[in-house]
């Protein structure tokens, strides 16, 4: 998530305390966190829409939540209530079993749900070194954000863009590889493993990376441009 989009949700759970529900989903348009977003992001606009009696939409964006962190707790308990609010009593049984079972076992000696409201507060603290210029204290909260929630794919992509950002490409690319492994159609995490190997010196691996981009998405309009920076280099 970039740092504007970063503002922009703080901006929407200001909101949301102030039940302006309307408001909050403005904040968390998909142009500001769509598909780069934070787990966090989608869970809270899935909250709004259920407020809102939208559970149809609730049950996406929760969907979208939970495929960034399978194991986030609150999103599959909403979703379950959203189903139940559908009448959709089977899949709402389905979700809180999920719940029950997305508690997990201890993490560094913590309890899941402990060590996953930390990863949350690692990564804003993160967030708030990353704005300050701190890159290399930004990258520390993050490995301890990833630490903690190892399943909170969201908070390693976004660890790899900061490795990338203070110059350490090859452990980037070690991350995304790992996201890739769990989650191998996450389009967005290809793009950056492209970039990471473009910046640690594979021009090959980046253009093959890339090209199974575009063939997964041919709208993604970046990746055509780094296409075109990287076929001007020689192979």
């Amino acid at each position: 998530m970039s740092r504007g989009a970063v503002a922009l949700l703080e901006a929407a759970r200001e909101r949301f305390a102030n039940r302006d529900y309307y408001g909050t989903l403005l904040c968390l348009d998909d142009a500001a966190t769509g598909e780069h977003g934070w787990a966090d992001a989608h869970h809270l606009r899935g909250v709004c829409y259920s407020l809102l009696d939208r559970h149809a939409d609730a049950v996406v964006a929760f969907d979208r939540a939970l495929a960034l962190n399978s194991r986030y707790l609150e999103a599959h308990l909403h979703r379950a209530l959203a189903l139940t609010a559908l009448g959709r009593e089977e899949e709402a049984a389905l979700a809180f079993a999920a719940a029950r079972d997305a508690v997990g076992p201890d993490v560094a000696g913590l309890s899941a749900p402990i060590a996953g409201r930390l990863a949350n507060e690692h990564a804003r603290l993160g967030e708030l070194y990353a704005e300050a210029g701190a890159v290399q204290e930004a990258v520390r909260e993050y490995r301890r954000a990833a630490a903690l929630g190892p399943a909170f794919l969201d908070l390693r992509l976004r660890l790899a863009r900061l490795l990338m950002e203070s110059g350490n490409p090859l452990e980037a690319r070690d991350v995304l590889g790992v996201i890739l492994e769990s989650r191998p159609d996450w389009t967005e995490a290809r793009v950056q493993l492209g970039l990471a190997r473009h910046l640690a010196g594979d021009s090959a691996g980046a253009r093959d990376t890339w090209r199974r981009c575009l063939e997964e998405r041919p709208d993604l309009e970046r990746v055509t441009a780094y296409l075109a920076m990287v076929d001007r280099i020689p192979e």
